[in-house]
This record gives C-alpha cells, sequence and structure tokens, in this order.
C-alpha cells in the first residue's frame, strides 16, 4: 500500500483490461439499481432522506463487502472491482456515496488493525450488521492541514479520553462506527509533525450521550453531512488502531483507495450525464431541426465525452498498480483530478443542453449538477492534487 505522496512506479509489468470490464458484476449492480429509478432519489433529495433500503440492497447483494476478504464474510474482490461497482452505481443516477465510505474506511482496520479487531468488527461490516461510514478527520480550524488537528486524545487509566470537533462528517448520523483521528501527543512535542496523531475505532451506539454528540449540518447536496463533538469522551483502550502516534500514515495509506473509488463514481456520473444530454439533444427540436445538429450543443458532450475515457484509463492504471503492490499515488491522484474535471465538464454540458429545463426537478438534471460540483472540492481539493503532482512528480518547490 502506498501514500498519495509517492511519485509514479516502473509500470512495465501491469497489464489493463481495456472494454467492460467484470462484465457479470456490472450486470448484478444494474440490476440492484434498477430498483431505485431517479424519481426515488429526487423524493429522497427533496425531503433529505438517506437511502436505507438502497444501502440494504447493497450490502445483500454483497458489493459493499466487496474489498473484504472472505475469512471475514466478504468476497475479497481487488479494487478495480470496487471500483467498477461504484461506477455503475453512479452511471444508473444513484447515490454511492450514501455507501461507498464502508469500502475504504474498513481499510484501516484491515490493514491495521488487531486480530482480534478484525474479528469483531469486519464480519459484520460484511453482512450489514453493523455499518461504518462514517470518517471523523476534518476540523473547523484546520481543514486539509490534518498535522494541526485540535481534537486530543488523552491516556486514562482504562483507555483514553477524547475531548475536540469535527465537521462534515458524511452520515455520521446513519453509521455504528466512526474512525476518528486525534492527536495522542501535542504538536510541539514531536520532531515530524505527522507523527503523534492516532486512529480510533468508536462505536456511535455507545457513545451518544456520553461525551459524543452529532448535529446535522445542512448543505447544498445531500450527503447527511454533520458536524461531530467531543466532551470527555472515555473510550476504551482496545478502540486504538494499530499503534499510538501512526495514525496519520494509517490514513494517508487508504486514501489512493479512496481516491480511486471516488474517481470511478465521477466516470460512472459522467456516463449518465453524457448519456442524457445525448438523449435529450436529439429529441429537442428548436427551428425545425434538433439541437444536436448544433456543434455549441455537440462539442461540449463530445468533450465531456473524450475526457471520461482518458479518465477511465487512469484509473484502470492506478487499480492495476495497486493490484500489484506498486507505488500508485501519483496515479491515484491523477485519476481522481482527470474524473472531477471531465465530471464538471459533463454536468455543465448536460444542464446546457436542457436549458430552463436542467433547472426543472422533474428531469434529475439539477440534482445530479450539484453533486458533480462536490467533486473538485471533496474528497480532496483539485488544486492540492495539482500541487502534490508539482511537487512530488514533478520535482518543483514546495509552494507557500
Amino acid at each position: 500500500m502506498t501514500s498519495p505522496n509517492e511519485t509514479p512506479a516502473d509500470s512495465a509489468a501491469i497489464s489493463l483490461t481495456l472494454g467492460e470490464d467484470f462484465p457479470d458484476i456490472r450486470d448484478a449492480v444494474r440490476r440492484v439499481c434498477a430498483a431505485f429509478p431517479d424519481e426515488y432519489w429526487r423524493e429522497l433529495d427533496e425531503r433529505e432522506g438517506y437511502p436505507t433500503d438502497f444501502i440494504a440492497a447493497l450490502t445483500e447483494a454483497g458489493f459493499l463487502a466487496a474489498l473484504i476478504p472472505e475469512e471475514y464474510g466478504g468476497s475479497g474482490l481487488p479494487l478495480r472491482a470496487a471500483a467498477v461497482i461504484m461506477e455503475e452505481v453512479c452511471a444508473a443516477g444513484c447515490h454511492a456515496a450514501a455507501g461507498h465510505a464502508q469500502m475504504y474506511i474498513m481499510g484501516t482496520v484491515l490493514r491495521h488493525g488487531s486480530e482480534a479487531q478484525k474479528q469483531r468488527y469486519l464480519p459484520g461490516i460484511a453482512s450489514g450488521e453493523l455499518r461504518l461510514q462514517a470518517f471523523g478527520v476534518t476540523e473547523p480550524t484546520t481543514g486539509s492541514d490534518t498535522t494541526q488537528l485540535k481534537t486530543r486524545a488523552e491516556r486514562t487509566a482504562n483507555g483514553y479520553r477524547i475531548n475536540g470537533q469535527k465537521v462534515w462528517t458524511s452520515r455520521a448520523q446513519h453509521s455504528d462506527l466512526m474512525l476518528v483521528l486525534a492527536r495522542t501527543t501535542p504538536a510541539a512535542e514531536v520532531k515530524n509533525k505527522v507523527d503523534g496523531v492516532s486512529t480510533f475505532l468508536i462505536d456511535i451506539r455507545e457513545s451518544l450521550g456520553k461525551g459524543l454528540t452529532i448535529r446535522p449540518l445542512k448543505a447544498m447536496v445531500n450527503h447527511h453531512a454533520t458536524e461531530v463533538f467531543f466532551e470527555d469522551l472515555q473510550v476504551p483502550a482496545d478502540a486504538l488502531v494499530g499503534e499510538e502516534g501512526a495514525g496519520f500514515r494509517y490514513i494517508l495509506d487508504g486514501m489512493n483507495a479512496e481516491r480511486m473509488i471516488t474517481a470511478a463514481e465521477a466516470i460512472g456520473s459522467t456516463r449518465w450525464f453524457v448519456r442524457k444530454a445525448t438523449a435529450y439533444a436529439k429529441e429537442r427540436v428548436v427551428f425545425k431541426r434538433p439541437i444536436g445538429a448544433n456543434q455549441a450543443i455537440q462539442f461540449p458532450i463530445a468533450q465531456a465525452h473524450v475526457q471520461m475515457e482518458a479518465a477511465d484509463l487512469m484509473v484502470r492504471r492506478a487499480t492495476a498498480l495497486f493490484a500489484a503492490g506498486l507505488a500508485c499515488g501519483a496515479e491515484a491522484n491523477m485519476a481522481r483530478y482527470l474524473a472531477a474535471e471531465c465530471l464538471w465538464n459533463a454536468a455543465e454540458a448536460c444542464m446546457q443542453t436542457h436549458g430552463g429545463f436542467g433547472f426543472a426537478r422533474e428531469y434529475h438534471v439539477e440534482r445530479k449538477w450539484r453533486e458533480a460540483r462536490l467533486a473538485r472540492i471533496a474528497p480532496v481539493s483539485t488544486n492540492l492534487i495539482l500541487a502534490n503532482v508539482a511537487q512530488h512528480v514533478l520535482g518543483l518547490p514546495r509552494s507557500y
């Protein structure tokens, strides 16, 4: 496993599958998604509801346990298969973000947790008995600078006492467990600023009202964002995942998978926009001809399609490197960047093609358009990706 800061690996030994790979999985995902049409998502969006039955359907089909090894009740599939699952979910017009975090958050437990933690949590996550969807990292004052976290975890006789605040923690109200990053050693007392940060797996069910408070955070998109407050929350010693002080590296360890999976989602949503825009451009007649005959309509849709195909190739390359155990941080970042850009361009092309009707909820474009804008900001800003590539791939001086 590699961090997002690693340089590209020699990829001569890897091979890429072109075309529609994992056809059986794609067909199975499409069948599940067919039961959740656009109207289902529009209704949820209007009342800011959580797609409980959709997540249950994905879980029952085994899709959210794709990356969990078979010995813990999962499918033990490669990361590329997980990316395909999320791509197809989004291509069907469904909302992958309601369940995608479970795929990569559990990786921290799988790779760095004790055997007791794996046995305790992974089978339940695989079966759907436990839901791990919340990831408490971002804070109001530190933003993307995770090394400067204000949340603290102090040792006690029986474990740790946590104090602090997280923001933009999605799905905390719909999760049983939450992975939390907190400082166990003050930044002033460590030589390397990434040291002294630890990872904790907290049982939300046992903690609510006992030092843990979760409040919904209203936002432009229905991602069930929350603010999380810790006030002398007592957690047992076995809530610590891995070694104390090594949590920052554990989080970096999972960012490659996160970026590849969310890049695949963006590609799936791009496919949805391109299909939607193309179909409307063919059927909408103005001045006695289809608007799709105008190059001003054609070119933006065609550009989004071209960019989508390029992004797809980069996702395939990144996941192939990941599967081979080679450095893939640069490829994961570039895949995420290309996918976010092609998604936004596709969303804009689709909205512009529909004109005023793009704002009408019955066409379902405006909901997906709002979601598309988020891809350039979260889970990682495209500007941060460009800075990472500039400094760690091209060797340019660190920016200030």
